[in-house]
């Protein structure tokens, strides 16, 4: 059954005003035309709500059934209403992992969709399968992916954003630190082993002056680059991390002979909300590689 919530609320009103003429004037309706509309809710309804007489109308036994169920129907409604209007437009937990500003496409994502809730959150490296765990609902990472290789053919949506090129960082004694530019094969007795789930290349320096002390798996970021720093590592990262900068025994020498690393955006294949498809479209748009490289 299809009521016309309409015709219901000037039921609702006729009914508080026991005649036609003061509900039509409370509603601002003429009389003859609320009294047609009155005639469709009954045809809707399929029973005579009102006894009509020259004092006015009265409800019928059906009318005083039919009306604490109208008035409940309209404050559903209104309560509905109300919650749909404002309610958040959706959610997204966008997560980016090292040096990754995300900044520009977060500020335009929210002026897009004011109504929406979009967060963000930076992931270190013991929270690699966080978009995989659904942890966070979209990612902004540098390739390779940071999650289980069985999940990238199929189920994830990968967006490519820009190319950075890579830079050798190497303490500021080492034998390469003072070139221009070096080749990959300059570091070829350095012992690089590529990580799996990031683009950096870490490796032992042949110049350490004692023992040499190996990066390990459970060494991070900071951890490896200070083990640059001390003269034990070099490390092969994207030229743009900024936080090689924060380091004044270092220096980063571009390298040649290498595929450059590629920042992505990502997110689960089967998420088709509005806000993961602005998410990919956004960044797209407005992440650009900082550096101009």
């Amino acid at each position: 059954m299809d009521l016309d919530l309409r015709l219901v609320r000037y039921f609702t009103v006729v009914a508080e005003h026991g005649g036609l003429g003061k509900a039509a004037g409370a509603l601002h309706v003429a009389q003859p035309a609320l009294s047609r509309q009155m005639q469709r809710l009954e045809h809707q309804v399929g029973a005579r709500l009102f006894e009509r007489t020259p004092q006015g109308v009265s409800l019928t036994q059906a009318g005083q059934e039919f009306l604490p169920y109208a008035q409940t129907l309209l404050r559903t409604a209104e309560r509905g209403l109300l919650a749909a209007r404002t309610a958040p437009a959706g959610t997204i937990l966008i997560g980016h992992l090292g040096d990754l500003v995300i900044t520009p496409a977060v500020r335009e994502l929210r002026r897009l969709h004011p109504g929406a809730l979009i967060r963000t959150r930076h992931l270190d490296w013991r929270e690699l399968d966080a978009l995989s765990e659904h942890r966070v609902d979209a990612l902004v990472t540098r390739l390779p992916l940071p999650i289980p290789a069985p999940m990238v053919a199929d189920r994830l949506r990968v967006t490519e954003l820009y190319d950075e090129p890579r830079v050798a960082v190497l303490p500021v004694g080492h034998r390469l630190a003072a070139k221009d530019t070096i080749a990959v094969t300059d570091l070829v007795d350095e012992d690089l082993v590529a990580c799996e789930h990031t683009p950096t290349i870490w490796g032992v320096s042949r110049n350490a002056a004692g023992p040499i002390v190996p990066p390990s798996a459970e060494d991070g970021y900071e951890d490896k680059l200070e083990l640059v720093a001390s003269g034990d590592a070099v490390a092969i990262l994207p030229a743009g991390d900024r936080r090689i900068a924060l380091r004044s025994e270092v220096v980063a020498v571009p390298v040649s002979g290498i595929e450059p690393c590629r920042v992505v955006a990502v997110t689960h294949a089967d998420d088709d909300s509005v806000l993961a498809d602005a998410f990919h479209r956004v960044l797209a748009r407005t992440l650009r590689d900082p550096m101009g490289l």
